[in-house]
C-alpha cells in the first residue's frame, strides 16, 4: 500500500495559522513561539481554541517576524527587542525604519562606559588584541592564572565540605 504525502495548501496572508504552520513559515521551533508569546504578550496574542490550540492571526505573524528580525538578524536580546518594539513599532521593524541607536546619554541612569559589563568587555577585548603590549599581556595572564588558582581552591574546599557532609 503506497503512502501519499499531504499537499501543502498555500494560505492567504489573512488566514489564521496553527502553531506548526507559523513555526514552519518562520523557520522556527514551536517552543520558541510559545516562549516568545510569554515574553511579548503585548504583541503576540494568538487566539486559543476550546481544545487549547493556538491560532496565530496576521498581526501575530507580523509581530513574530519583527521579533525574529530583531533577535536573529540584528542580534538584540529579547529584552532589547521588547524595549525597541515598545518604543517604536512592529511596522517600523518590518519596514526597516527601526532606529537601533539608543536613547540620549542624559536620559540614561548609568553611563555605559563606566558600567562593570563594559569594563569586562574591554578587558577581554584587550586580552585577545594582537596589538596588546607583551608586558600587559603577561600581566593579564598572571591575573587570569591567579583567578584560576582561586577558583580551583574554592572547588577543592567545596568538594571537601561535600565529602564531610556525606560521611
Amino acid at each position: 500500500m503506497a503512502r501519499t504525502t499531504a499537499r501543502r495548501v498555500e494560505k492567504s496572508a489573512d488566514a489564521y495559522r496553527s502553531i506548526g504552520e507559523a513555526a514552519e513559515e518562520l523557520g522556527l521551533q514551536t517552543h520558541v513561539l510559545r516562549y516568545w508569546e510569554t515574553k511579548f504578550g503585548k504583541f503576540v496574542k494568538p487566539l486559543k481554541r476550546r481544545d487549547g490550540r493556538r491560532m496565530f492571526r496576521p498581526e501575530d505573524m507580523a509581530a513574530l517576524r519583527a521579533i525574529q528580525i530583531l533577535v536573529h538578524e540584528r542580534g538584540l536580546t529579547l529584552k532589547g527587542a521588547l524595549n525597541l518594539l515598545n518604543e517604536q513599532s512592529v511596522a517600523a521593524v518590518l519596514e526597516g525604519d527601526v532606529n537601533l541607536v539608543s536613547a540620549p546619554a542624559e536620559a540614561k541612569t548609568e553611563d555605559p562606559v563606566d558600567s562593570p559589563a563594559r569594563a569586562l568587555q574591554e578587558t577581554v577585548a584587550k586580552s585577545f588584541d594582537a596589538k596588546f603590549a607583551p608586558a600587559e599581556r603577561a600581566e593579564t595572564g598572571r591575573k587570569l592564572e591567579a583567578v584560576l588558582a582561586d577558583l580551583t581552591d574554592i572547588k577543592a574546599r567545596l568538594d571537601a565540605a561535600r565529602l564531610r557532609k556525606a560521611a
